[in-house]
C-alpha cells in the first residue's frame, strides 16, 4: 500500500506514472480529498476522464477499487447487500429433512454474515489487507432521489445498518469518487458533504499530453493533427461532442490504418470513432469535413 501524496505536486506526478494527466485544479481538489478524507464529486461531459481518475487513485496507492455503476431503477438491496435467497432455502431444505426443528437457531443461522451478498457499498466499508478501497460511484445522475438521500446518510458516517446483523460502520472510510454526468442536477444536500470539481474538455496542449501518455507510439505530427481536428469538432453544433475518450479511440484507429495525416477520406471512413449519433456523423461530411481540417490546420499552424 502506498502512502497518500504529501502535497499537490506529489498527486499530480502520481496520476501522471498512471498515465491520466490533470492539471492543477483537478490534482489540488484530488489531494484535498485524500488529504481531509472527504468524497469528491466529479461533474462533466461524458468522456471527460472523470471515472479514470478513480482507477488511477486505486492503482498508484495500491488500493482496491470498488465501482457502483449507477443506472435508472438502482435500488439499496443492488448497491449495497441481499440475502442468498437460494442458499437459505436449501438449508431450510436441509434442516427439515434432518429433523432439525429448533426454529430459533435456523433463523440465525440463516440471517448469519455466511448468507450475506455483499454490494459495492457494503464491500467498501469493510477492513481491506490493502487499506482503504476506492469506491467509485459513477454516473450518480442516472439514478432518482430516493437512493441520493440514501447515500446521503451512507456517506454521511460511512454506516449502514442490517437489521437482521445491526450497524457496520467503516473502520476507515473508503476514498469515494462520485461522478456525474449532469444529464439531471444531482440533489445540494449531497455535493455539500463533498469536495467539487467541474471535468471539463481539455484546452490543446493538455490533451496533446493526453494522447501522448496514452498512445506513445503515435507519431507527434499525427497526435497533433488528430487533437487540432477533434477541437474544432467540439466547435460545432452537435448532439454529443467527442470525449477525450474518443479522441484516444480515433488515434487508435487511424495508427491501425497506417495513416500518416488526416484526410477528408480518412476522416470519411473513420469518423464513428469519434461520433455516435448518425445525425451528428451526416453533420460532418464533404465540404463541412474540408473546412473542419482547414480550421484545424490553422490552429497548428497558430501553436
Amino acid at each position: 500500500m502506498a502512502a497518500l501524496p504529501a502535497s499537490i505536486d506529489d498527486t499530480i506526478a502520481m496520476l501522471a506514472k498512471q498515465d491520466y494527466v490533470c492539471g492543477r485544479a483537478l490534482g489540488t481538489v484530488a489531494f484535498l480529498s485524500l488529504k481531509l478524507g472527504k468524497p469528491l464529486f466529479l461533474e462533466g461531459e461524458a468522456g471527460t476522464g472523470k471515472t479514470e481518475i478513480a482507477k488511477a487513485l486505486a492503482h498508484s496507492l495500491g488500493r482496491r477499487l470498488i465501482r457502483l455503476q449507477c443506472y435508472e431503477g438502482l435500488d439499496v438491496s443492488s448497491a449495497l447487500y441481499e440475502w442468498n435467497f437460494t442458499a437459505q432455502m436449501v438449508a431450510i431444505r436441509t434442516a427439515e429433512a434432518a429433523g432439525e426443528a429448533d426454529r430459533t437457531s435456523l433463523q440465525t443461522e440463516l440471517f448469519s454474515p455466511d448468507y450475506l451478498i455483499k454490494r459495492p457499498l457494503l464491500e467498501a466499508l469493510e477492513p481491506h489487507p490493502e487499506g482503504p478501497p476506492v469506491l467509485l460511484i459513477d454516473e450518480l445522475d442516472r439514478t432518482d432521489e430516493p437512493f441520493e438521500a440514501f447515500l446521503l446518510e451512507a456517506l454521511s458516517d460511512f454506516q449502514v445498518t442490517i437489521p437482521e446483523l445491526g450497524t457496520i460502520k467503516a473502520g476507515e472510510p473508503p476514498i469515494v469518487i462520485l461522478t456525474s454526468n449532469r444529464t439531471r442536477e444531482v440533489h445540494d444536500a449531497l455535493k455539500r458533504r463533498c469536495l467539487y470539481h467541474w471535468v471539463d474538455y481539455p484546452q490543446f496542449e493538455r490533451e496533446v499530453e493526453i494522447l501522448k501518455a496514452r498512445l506513445p507510439e503515435c507519431t507527434e505530427k499525427l497526435t497533433r493533427e488528430v487533437v487540432a481536428f477533434v477541437q474544432a469538432l467540439r466547435g460545432e453544433d452537435l448532439f454529443k461532442n467527442p470525449g477525450v475518450a474518443e479522441t484516444i479511440d480515433w488515434a487508435r484507429c487511424l495508427i491501425a490504418l497506417d495513416a500518416v495525416a488526416i484526410t477528408p477520406d480518412v476522416v470519411a471512413d473513420t469518423l464513428g470513432a469519434l461520433l455516435k449519433y448518425q445525425d451528428d456523423i451526416a453533420k460532418i461530411t464533404g465540404s463541412e469535413t474540408a473546412r473542419l481540417l482547414d480550421e484545424a490546420h490553422a490552429q497548428l499552424l497558430a501553436e
